[in-house]
């Protein structure tokens, strides 16, 4: 049997569960299982381990090549904000007469889980990320928040006025995604 090294953490729960987190393997058992039945369902998916490691190990390497050093990643950042502050109003202003929105705020911020938000006070903020996106992710980000001013949900009213906006959402949708798990910064 092949032995792995694994972070073990017990917790209240009825099933073994493997993740791998930062080239990290990590095993969540319910608390009174013994280590040699962790011991075997850990060795039972090497394969699935490995795997997972070498593509995580490979990502890793990816994003070190591509990190730039601090004051390079601080121009940059300063430049995306730059285009953000530029781009993103007017584009709002175009896509908010045709859905009939009126947001109260427009913000640039710094998330990096999500490309947009929308207060229900209507305050819409973007990421300055969102600038590494094509010109059509960044419409699409711009049209899905303000159509939750009409929606505050995600409910068929809500991705009828996105559809009827932007037919290839999907497309853009999955292009975000994508450019979300590369982005180095």
């Amino acid at each position: 049997m092949v032995q792995l090294n694994y972070e073990l953490i017990r917790t209240r729960r009825k099933t073994l569960a493997i993740h791998i987190k930062e080239c990290r393997v990590i095993v969540r058992a319910p608390i009174r299982t013994p280590v040699r039945e962790i011991d075997r369902f850990v060795a039972s998916k090497t394969k699935w381990i490995e795997k997972h490691l070498t593509e995580q190990r490979k990502r890793a390497e990816q994003h070190a090549a591509l990190m730039p050093g601090e004051a390079e990643k601080k121009r940059l950042i300063s430049f995306y904000k730059r285009q953000a502050e530029k781009i993103i109003p007017d584009r709002v202003a175009y896509f908010a007469r045709l859905i009939g929105a009126r947001p109260t705020d427009i913000r640039i911020g710094s998330a990096k889980r999500s490309w947009g938000s929308c207060s229900s006070s209507g305050k819409l903020t973007f990421s300055w990320r969102l600038m590494m996106a094509s010109p059509d992710a960044i419409d699409y980000v711009i049209v899905h928040e303000l159509a939750h001013l009409k929606h505050l949900n995600h409910s068929k009213a809500f991705w009828s006025i996105v559809e009827r906006i932007m037919p290839n959402w999907k497309e853009y949708r999955k292009e975000l995604h994508l450019l979300q798990k590369t982005i180095p910064f």
